[in-house]
């Protein structure tokens, strides 16, 4: 099946598609990218997102972009000191 890509960047999805994904109108669809360049398409949870909310706690204050790329920098170069030491052993 092929759907064509507007200049809006949109897709009407097909028919069939819809009726096996039970879609409705307003509901969400969940793309998620595969290693092999495949992407997934599925009908997203509702209830899914909304039990999120509240699920990690409010940080003390806003951190810059600047301090969180330095935070996941710092954490995989410790991830990475960290299995170099577990492969000299």
């Amino acid at each position: 099946m092929l759907a064509t890509l507007t200049s809006k960047s949109q897709i009407t999805l097909p028919k069939d598609i819809r009726l096996l994904l039970q879609l409705e109108p307003g509901d969400k669809i969940a793309f998620l990218p595969m290693p092999d360049g495949q992407i997934t398409v599925s009908k997203a949870n509702k209830a899914s997102f909304s039990k999120l909310r509240g699920l990690l706690p409010q940080p003390q204050r806003a951190y810059t972009v600047e301090e969180m790329s330095q935070a996941v920098q710092d954490a995989v170069a410790s991830k990475h000191k960290a299995g170099q030491k577990h492969a000299g052993t």
